[in-house]
């Protein structure tokens, strides 16, 4: 597959889209938290990946990490563009309120939320220490893979996610702590558990 993809096959690169499309949308889902800035990132992954194809070493497994380290980078840039949008819609006049009749998009509404929210959290994390997370966690990456997706040491995929994983569970006892709802022992497992569940969901809904 490797050769096929660096000779420019372009069959070889269709089934390497079909395999990997999901995960890599599903990846850049995560770290912007919305559905079309998803969308955007994984188009242009592709088309990098294309364009980059040389780049791929000749010897190596699955080319998923490859992939996924170009979606890190795209969804960086979504996120920075989003901001500068939101920025400028900030400093424009509020829209008039249109009401919403349509119960069919409640669910959605939901999933939107509660996406949201977990967004929200992973966005208090740095930026290194949330991709590792993403792709240690919630792509099943390991850390030699992570490190290849990156560019940089396993040693630094460790440390990154440790740091990852004891900040969620702050974050996650202090919203315990406001609902009342005591945290066990198991809390940093619990929380770890919890924030890769809504992933999950978000995969398979």
């Amino acid at each position: 597959m490797r050769a096929r993809i660096r000779a420019g096959d372009r069959a070889a690169f269709a089934d390497l889209y079909d395999e990997h499309a999901r995960a890599v949308y599903n990846h850049a889902l995560r770290l912007t938290g919305n559905w079309s800035e998803a969308e955007e990132a994984m188009s242009e992954t592709f088309l990098a990946a294309w364009r980059t194809r040389e780049t791929v070493e000749p010897e190596g497994g699955s080319l998923k990490p490859w992939l996924l380290g170009i979606a890190t980078h795209k969804a960086h840039n979504a996120n920075r563009g989003l901001r500068r949008r939101l920025a400028f819609l900030a400093r424009s006049p509020e829209p008039r309120p249109v009401e919403d009749f349509a119960e069919e998009t409640a669910g959605r509404i939901d999933d939107a939320r509660r996406l949201a929210v977990v967004h929200e959290a992973l966005g208090r994390l740095r930026r290194q220490d949330r991709e590792v997370f993403a792709l240690c966690v919630s792509a099943g990456l390991d850390y030699q893979q992570a490190a290849e997706a990156l560019g940089i040491p396993v040693g630094t995929v460790r440390s990154r996610l440790s740091r990852a994983r004891a900040r969620l569970a702050r974050i996650s006892g202090q919203l315990d702590r406001a609902n009342a709802e005591p945290r066990g022992p198991r809390g940093e497992k619990e929380s770890e558990a919890a924030f890769a569940a809504v992933f999950l969901q978000e995969e398979t809904g």
